[in-house]
């Protein structure tokens, strides 16, 4: 079965960049579209950005001009380049990839941006 992992999460300061990563393992299948959603304590889980057919990427109004989606298709691999990252951008962070019509999800990695 298709199992997404997410890294590149971690501690960084006010201003500072992350680049965070999903990978599939297991049974490695195309993905479309691939996407990421954070969610920090007692609030909703929300889509960050998510990139779909031709590369064609949506982005949260709070992220737009910092984050940017990318991903390598070849390796069911999906990027968030998280740059001027704010405190508000505390959260962990899903990744999600859609085959078949079916969403997995991954199990998330935290990302805490101090001010």
């Amino acid at each position: 079965q298709v199992h997404l992992v997410e890294s590149g999460g971690g501690l960084v300061q006010a201003g500072g960049s992350l680049r965070l990563s999903c990978a599939a393992s297991g049974t490695i299948i195309r993905f479309n579209p691939m996407g990421w959603y954070r969610q920090a304590p007692g609030k909703q889980r929300e889509l960050v950005a998510s990139i779909g057919s031709g590369d064609s990427t949506n982005y949260a109004d709070s992220v737009k001009g910092r984050f940017t989606i990318s991903r390598d298709n070849a390796k069911n691999t999906v990027y968030l380049q998280m740059n001027i990252l704010k405190p508000e951008d505390t959260a962990v962070y899903y990744c999600q990839g859609v085959h078949a019509f079916y969403a997995y999800w991954g199990q998330g990695t935290q990302v805490t941006v101090s001010s």
